[in-house]
């Protein structure tokens, strides 16, 4: 889902993949090389993400990934969901009265 929202903007290189998982998680998320390039590959298998890009720089392959049509479906009601899931806490929490006591 992090990665996922990562691309959903702008199509990003693994690098500020990681930087936009940390900054979108607040800083509760980072993603190390290995388990990004392994989600990476999984998301392309599944189709949810595409390679945008591809080049080489000093040497190396640098690929930027942008959303499938499939992902950004995915992700579109991934979110609905979580949004749903955070009206209902609200408002459950707005019913209140709750004052922490545990009866029988």
């Amino acid at each position: 889902m992090l990665i996922l929202t990562a691309i959903a903007d702008a199509p990003r290189h693994g690098y500020a993949i990681a930087q936009e998982v940390e900054k979108i998680s607040e800083g509760r998320t980072k993603m190390r090389t290995g388990t990004l390039y392994g989600a990476l590959e999984r998301l392309l298998e599944q189709e949810l993400i595409v390679v945008h890009d591809e080049e080489v720089v000093d040497g190396r392959r640098r690929r930027s990934y942008t959303l499938a049509p499939r992902g950004r479906e995915v992700l579109a009601t991934e979110a609905a969901r979580i949004a749903r899931t955070a009206r209902e806490a609200t408002r459950r929490l707005e019913l209140g009265g709750f004052d922490g006591a545990v009866t029988a």
